[in-house]
């Protein structure tokens, strides 16, 4: 594979370093109006195809969650909870992803 020229590797040390050092000027920003800020926007050639289209918005509300006891393994429990917070949102993801694969094999 050729190697590109704009591709470069960092370490994780030097990723964290680069993450620090920001560029963007922040009291500047803070100093500026809307009116002002809005012109820059609208100069920038990168923010000019970024404008949504607020007509074909649809509002979605999230589907109410049922209440249930579930009993589960210890080692079940163990694991997803020693990632931290949210192991109850992290076994529903796995569920529903179980469920939504099974749905695609029955269409």
């Amino acid at each position: 594979m050729k190697k590109d020229k704009n591709i470069k590797s960092y370490t994780a040390a030097e990723l964290k370093a680069k993450r620090a050092e920001s560029r963007t000027d922040l009291s500047k920003v803070d100093a500026m109006t809307d009116e002002k800020l809005e012109q820059l926007i609208a100069e920038d050639e990168d923010e000019r195809s970024l404008q949504p289209d607020w007509t074909k918005a649809k509002l979605i509300f999230p589907q109410a969650k049922q209440s249930v006891h579930l009993r589960l393994e210890q080692d079940i429990i163990k694991f997803f909870k020693a990632h931290g917070k949210g192991h109850i949102s992290r076994m529903q993801g796995v569920l529903k992803a179980y469920v939504d694969a099974h749905r695609t094999q029955t269409k």
